[in-house]
């Protein structure tokens, strides 16, 4: 690709990020290359688009870039910095009151900013050592499960009694699940629940409905999704059968979940356009991720979901900013952390 060729392209890339329709030649012309003629702008879109950059989407149409056009572009990029905008700084969550607040509260800074679908992966627990398991009551038939970490890590959610149980029963089951799980990891722990050694053990038999909401708790991961109603507001998911689907990922939460794990394995920022995302409902789609930090570990990941046609640098930055802003939170935090499962 030649210096004009490339300059044409991003002439394209832009105008269709700015307008949603295909671009033609007399745009061109008159907006970026008023020294060159039209048949000159035809000809090098027709060269892009045997190269596979353009695709024409029916006959005397203008052009729109293709997966591998906004490849090329992302990577045209210098190295992303930090830029904060008003709007950013104005969203840009604190952690006053609590860490599952400050998540939340991140995917939707994302959201709000970039006019798209924010996202966050909450740490996961399993290599972290237990320390504790508190059981307290709250009324009849529920109780509040508090798991303490050997790093001071904190999750708590309510639990269903079944049966009801009394005040000191549920303290007294809380104490017998420190003894049990005390010192093991939380991947111990769910294996151990999963092949009990003695099924007829009276932790078993006496809360089995307590010990596996708490497995359950301890096994999963939870992902925060703001804004997902944003994708309907670019024309590409105006066809609402198509987009049921892609909506239908964002409320089952448990595949883009698995998604944004394996872009987690490395500390980087990710760009994932259209046909690289590995789920069909999201081939109309740009992933932009970015990984936070704990200790100088990968503990998480977040990010936004759009349409394959977006503002590239600004989103880039902004993904980029909030990751620094959530490793710095995270880094100011000691042992009141709170890591939702």
């Amino acid at each position: 690709m030649d210096a004009r060729h490339r300059d044409v392209l991003i002439a394209v890339i832009r105008e269709y990020i700015d307008s949603a329709e295909p671009v033609g030649s007399r745009v061109l012309c008159k907006r970026h290359f008023p020294s060159l003629s039209p048949a000159t702008i035809r000809n090098a879109m027709a060269d892009l688009e045997d190269m596979g950059y353009l695709v024409q989407p029916h006959t005397s149409a203008g052009r729109v870039p293709t997966d591998t056009a906004y490849r090329f572009y992302v990577s045209s990029f210098p190295p992303a910095r930090p830029s904060k905008t008003a709007v950013a700084r104005e969203t840009l969550p604190t952690r006053r009151s609590g860490l599952e607040g400050f998540m939340e509260r991140t995917s939707s800074h994302l959201s709000t900013v970039t006019k798209l679908t924010g996202l966050l992966l909450a740490p996961p627990l399993q290599q972290t050592t237990l320390a504790r398991v508190d059981l307290m009551p709250l009324e009849e038939d529920r109780a509040l499960a508090v798991i303490v970490t050997d790093t001071g890590w904190v999750t708590a959610r309510a639990v269903t009694l079944e049966p009801p149980l009394s005040a000191d029963e549920v303290r007294a089951i809380g104490r017998e699940l420190t003894r049990c799980f005390a010192g093991r990891s939380i991947q111990e722990v769910v294996e151990m629940e999963a092949a009990p050694s003695d099924p007829l053990d009276a932790l078993h038999t006496r809360a089995r409905a307590v010990t596996e909401q708490i497995v359950s708790l301890l096994r999963g991961r939870t992902l925060y999704v703001s804004g997902a109603i944003n994708m309907l507001d670019h024309p590409e998911f105006w066809d609402i059968e198509a987009t049921r689907e892609l909506l239908r990922t964002f409320e089952q939460k448990e595949r883009l979940a698995d998604l944004m794990t394996s872009l987690a394995a490395d500390e980087e920022l990710r760009v994932t356009i259209g046909g690289e995302n590995p789920y069909a409902e999201m081939r109309e789609c740009t992933l932009i991720t970015s990984t936070y930090l704990y200790r100088d570990q990968v503990i998480g990941i977040l990010g936004v979901v759009g349409p394959r046609r977006l503002p590239y640098p600004e989103v880039i930055s902004v993904v980029n900013e909030t990751a620094r802003h959530v490793t710095e939170a995270l880094s100011r935090v000691r042992q009141d952390l709170y890591l939702p499962s």
